[in-house]
């Protein structure tokens, strides 16, 4: 069993992703007694951060689970009927080998409680300049400065009109997302785009008929690229250009991150750095199932292959973090629930984690890391100092 497949599975398993033939392909590893050691070894990362958040009863919960094992073997056999009940029999068979998996459910209310202002507003800015707030439960129409119908905006989502200006006459909107929230965009061209918090796009209303389809990003989006051979489309993230006919991937590209991350869903997208000597840094191909880091400082671009779900677990509202920093999961916090965080513990400011924290509320996640890493912290209404 490779390290990196079981992984894989493990990991759709616990985000309740993974198809039938993954579970099938789970459940014959885990069975493989040759492979018990490793298992187990993969088991201790991605297993420590729901037990130490969660804090169960294991006792209760072994008893519950022997009551379930010890029934008939005509139960075992329903077991692989349907995709959930796979599910439970798989996550038997890691119970039998000393492990189990704890939901997240209810825990004791916190001393410190963060009051949920409602300021910071989804903004569009049409290409005159004028800026127009968003509403998340609106519903109208949107018009541009001279009063023509471009599209519609329907709670978290603008959907522009599909069709094509003159290449003379094509404008720009630009949308914001605050911290602590998510919008989506459906451009002319039918590309859907998930913005996640922190984050803006500047776009063409309507793209034109003979360019290639440009638009502008900084901080986070997942993007599903509709195809139009005729007219690749370009993601510009600074001095980074992703290329792509039609395809889905995620971007990464907040100004303050020292590297632009792009982790292929689907398809095929090119890296291509502004600037670049076309001899030495030849543009850089990405397969599906891969992430290209673009270091800002170093002008430089590596491959590897990842775990895609880890990189698009934002678009249901979680926090999985992967060999991050301290201070760069401090940042993606203040982002994820529009906070703001003062770290004076710099021991473990570069300290690298890795942690799958779900959609927890900060106050869960603030008080994982002390439970398990001993890192105090102050709320003040929405200001935190971690001490």
């Amino acid at each position: 069993m490779k390290n990196k497949k079981s992984e894989h599975f493990l990991v759709k398993y616990l985000h309740s992703s993974a198809t039938e033939a993954e579970l099938d392909m789970l459940d014959k590893q885990i069975r493989d007694p040759e492979q018990k050691s490793v298992l187990k070894a993969l088991l201790n990362v991605l297993f420590i951060t729901q037990i130490a958040m969660n804090k169960p009863d294991p006792d209760k919960i072994k008893d519950t689970l022997r009551r379930e094992i010890k029934k008939d073997g005509e139960r075992a056999k329903r077991l692989r009927r349907n995709k959930y009940l796979r599910y439970a029999a798989v996550g038997m068979i890691l119970f039998s080998l000393g492990y189990f998996f704890i939901p997240p459910g209810p825990t004791e209310k916190p001393a410190d409680k963060i009051s949920m202002p409602s300021d910071g507003e989804i903004t569009l800015e049409l290409s005159n300049g004028n800026v127009e707030v968003i509403s998340e439960s609106g519903d109208s129409r949107l018009v541009n400065e001279k009063g023509t119908f471009i599209g519609n905006q329907k709670g978290n989502r603008i959907t522009y009109t599909k069709k094509t200006d003159n290449p003379e006459l094509f404008s720009y909107n630009q949308l914001t997302v605050p911290y602590g929230k998510r919008f989506e965009l459906e451009l002319s061209d039918g590309t859907i785009v998930y913005l996640n918090s922190g984050s803006s796009l500047k776009y063409p209303v309507n793209f034109p008929k003979d360019r290639e389809r440009l638009v502008y990003l900084s901080g986070e989006a997942y993007l599903d690229v509709a195809k139009d051979s005729s007219r690749p489309f370009i993601v510009n993230a600074n001095t980074l250009n992703i290329k792509v006919l039609g395809t889905q991937f995620n971007i990464s590209t907040y100004p303050e991150d020292q590297t632009t991350d792009v982790v292929l869903i689907e398809g095929s997208v090119s890296l291509h750095i502004e600037n670049a000597d076309p001899t030495a840094d030849a543009p850089v191909l990405l397969k599906p199932g891969f992430k290209g880091s673009f270091n800002k400082r170093e002008n430089h671009i590596t491959t590897k292959a990842v775990i895609t779900e880890t990189y698009t677990s934002w678009l249901k509202g979680e926090l999985i973090f992967r060999n991050m920093t301290f201070g760069n999961i401090l940042k993606k916090l203040e982002r994820h629930y529009n906070v703001t965080i003062t770290n004076e513990n710099l021991e473990y400011r570069d300290k690298k984690f890795n942690a799958n924290l779900g959609n927890e509320p900060i106050e869960e996640v603030l008080k994982y890391f002390k439970n398990t890493y001993d890192i105090d912290y102050k709320i003040d209404d929405r200001h935190i100092t971690v001490k």
